[in-house]
């Protein structure tokens, strides 16, 4: 029999720490950012501002501007610019009916212009959509989410037997109060938790209960009752698991209060926290900086010679596969196969990497044969699962497409780095230079109609005006004569291609 050959001590440890996730901390004053490694590639990225952080999970004593009972929503002045936005589904008091499932009470019957109510944030605001809203507090700790209007002990799905549910409702009955048997949800931790930790966990919510209650009471309308914690603490509460091996984090004070926070809620996890003291930026050391330029761009290489081009929009996101420069198959239906395996495994990373949420559509390459279309179906949602956030996908379309939503509770990647282009205001699109110059022409026929200058001056871009003088220059001649006026050109560099001023001098 020949002999089982393991890999050598060396060897081994490169396989295990491949499958170890490092977590990075970058952190200013200005802003804090986290990456998340897994084999050396970043999977996620999450950035918070200080002057624009997110208010998911903030409780605010808010005020009813307007009742809609169209929409059966109504607006909510929790003291932010813009009004936020409450749906009939999202009152708990509407929905919690004995007996068999309901229709929600009417909202106008719910609520009046005025009144004042307790709600959480559930969504961030997003583009020109107000924060969402629900009057269902919930408040997340490290192995329990509290949820003190409800009554029953609901466990993660993520823990499946139903033994081991039996077991953790049970331990967790036996550590609460005698006035309160419910209102909880354990969360996936819990399960190596000690009744300790438990019972800590409890004490720290109700106690933020408490206070949230208390500042309900004796508080303004329109005032901030709870704040969720910031994007470090929140690593420590929410990211870190099992195969977590480090938590490097780049600022010696941040450090050392981490730490401290560590202790008194997350004892387990002090000792993957690192200070990172090197000369070389954290970010730059593991190449997230260039990671963050290449996840703005539209497209996406793929190791094969493939790439996806990803388009974003308020309305949807759409992911494109192409062969590109791939043709390692034994025949083009190979190829192709070949192709959108690769594709599924790195949209999963793309839809991570990019928090793209809401709908989006995926448009594999083609495939004729059944076995291949399950094949990168089944790879697509393994590699989904993975994913902290809910996401739905549907089976391939009668076009060929794949249609899937994942759940949007934050700014994109984009839409936190950046800004709608200027001269095209979003389009991605800029009229051509000789468009601009038409446009000019019947603007200067359209004011001579009207006017009579002494002399018309255009104001545009170099690129118009060259234009204007080389291949364009008959017909502005002709234009000339026709109106029987001088027109002459100013280049204004500061005017983007599409602006142009017409003067009348």
């Amino acid at each position: 029999m020949t002999p089982r050959i393991s890999p050598p001590p060396d060897a081994l440890a490169c396989i295990i720490a491949a499958m170890n996730e490092d977590i990075l901390i970058n952190i200013t004053p200005q802003e804090t950012r986290v990456a998340l490694i897994l084999q050396g590639a970043v999977q996620e990225l999450h950035i918070e501002r200080t002057l624009t952080r997110g208010l998911a999970g903030n409780v605010y004593l808010g005020k009813v501007v307007r009742v809609l009972p169209g929409m059966q929503s109504a607006f909510i002045d929790i003291g932010l610019e813009r009004a936020a936005f409450l749906h009939v589904a999202d009152i708990w008091e509407a929905r919690t009916h004995d007996g068999p499932t309901v229709a929600p009470t009417a909202i106008e019957k719910i609520l009046f212009d005025g009144q004042v109510l307790t709600v959480q944030v559930i969504k961030d605001p997003i583009g020109t959509k107000g924060a969402r809203l629900s009057t269902q507090v919930s408040i997340a700790g490290r192995m329990l989410v509290y949820l003190p209007q409800d009554s029953h002990i609901g466990i993660s799905q993520k823990i499946e037997k139903e033994s081991d549910r039996d077991r953790l409702r049970n331990r967790l009955q036996s550590l609460l109060p005698e006035e309160e048997k419910g209102g909880y949800i354990v969360r996936t931790m819990a399960e190596e938790a000690s009744d300790t930790d438990l019972a800590a966990d409890v004490d720290y919510l109700r106690k933020t209960w408490g206070a949230i209650c208390l500042g309900a009471r004796t508080r303004p309308a329109t005032s901030l009752l709870y704040q969720d914690l910031n994007l470090a603490q929140r690593v420590l509460r929410d990211f870190v698991h099992d195969e977590t091996a480090t938590i490097q984090v780049d600022s010696r004070e941040n450090f050392v209060a981490l730490v401290e926070f560590a202790k008194a809620y997350t004892p387990s996890e002090v000792a993957r926290l690192q200070h990172y003291s090197g000369e070389r930026p954290l970010f730059d050391l593991y190449g997230v900086e260039e990671e963050i330029l290449r996840a703005l761009g539209r497209r996406v290489d793929l190791k094969s010679g493939g790439y996806l081009i990803v388009d974003q929009t308020e309305a949807m996101t759409t992911i494109d596969v192409n062969t590109g420069g791939f043709v390692g198959g034994r025949n083009f239906a190979d190829t192709i196969f070949k192709t959108n395996l690769e594709a599924a495994q790195a949209i999963a990373r793309q839809l991570r990497l990019r928090n793209l949420g809401g709908i989006i559509v995926l448009d594999f390459i083609d495939m004729d044969n059944a076995e291949h279309r399950n094949a990168v179906l089944t790879e697509l949602k393994k590699t989904l699962s993975r994913d902290r956030t809910k996401v739905s996908v549907s089976f391939f379309s009668a076009l060929g497409l794949v249609e899937m939503t994942r759940k949007r509770t934050r700014e994109s990647l984009a839409h936190i780095l950046c800004e709608p282009c200027p001269a095209c205001a979003g389009k991605g699109q800029v009229k051509t230079s000789r468009t601009i110059c038409y446009e000019i022409l019947r603007e200067l026929l359209r004011e001579a109609k009207q006017f009579n200058p002494r002399e018309f001056r255009i104001l545009a871009s170099q690129e118009v005006v060259d234009l204007f003088l080389e291949e364009e220059s008959q017909h502005l001649a002709l234009l000339g004569d026709f109106i029987g006026k001088r027109i002459s050109l100013q280049v204004e560099n500061t005017y983007h291609q599409e602006q142009y001023d017409v003067i009348l001098m």
